[in-house]
């Protein structure tokens, strides 16, 4: 049974609790607390010399970290990987898309408003944020508009890379109110088979 080593606030430990939902694979889950700083304990370096989550540990021993790279080891074979080429690769530029232009930006204001409380020293910082997550939002919408999800109607692991962070974008200070499109994507992944909440 594989392990994970994960915060059940983050989302890129989001997108793993959800690929294993939806997949139904059996595993444990090791809580870690980053504030209390968990990832930088002894024990936990010794896995992972980055102290970052989320982590998997084989029963084995094999390690594998990096969010989207744990879905995508997760997945192989699944319906949650197009079989297509294109439809493949235009999975894979979304999570590229996810972890370079939309995670450091909504991930990062969440982080300093729902993680931190919003202190005074990363104001300007947090601020900074919005300009680029408000641009990666407007592509997203862009391409929803005319699809269900982000790859045609196909559900992959391109729109559950980009639930993570943007189900809870509010909680670094965006507002979806004029996102139509994004909200009914959400509404979508929401209603797949064993979905299930980041706080479930």
């Amino acid at each position: 049974m594989l392990t994970v080593y994960g915060d059940i606030k983050s989302g890129n430990c989001y997108k793993v609790k959800l690929v294993m939902s939806i997949l139904a694979i059996e595993h444990r889950w090791h809580e870690m607390d980053i504030l209390q700083g968990d990832t930088q304990d002894d024990w936990y370096l010794a896995k992972h010399p980055f102290g970052k989550i989320p982590l998997i540990e084989t029963d084995d021993g094999k390690l594998l970290s990096e969010s989207n790279a744990i879905i995508g080891y997760l997945a192989e074979g699944s319906g949650l990987i197009p079989d297509d080429p294109f439809a493949k690769a235009q999975m894979y530029q979304w999570m590229f898309f996810e972890q370079y232009s939309h995670e450091p930006y909504i991930a990062v204001a969440r982080f300093i408003q729902f993680y931190l409380g919003m202190p005074d020293d990363r104001l300007d910082e947090y601020k900074a944020m919005h300009k680029k997550g408000y641009k990666a939002l407007d592509l997203m919408e862009h391409t929803l508009k005319n699809s269900s999800f982000l790859v045609g109607d196909q559900f992959t692991l391109a729109d559950i890379a980009l639930f993570a962070y943007t189900h809870v974008a509010h909680q670094g200070g965006f507002d979806l109110s004029h996102y139509p499109a994004i909200k009914q994507w959400l509404a979508n992944v929401e209603q797949q088979s064993r979905f299930v909440g980041m706080m479930d």
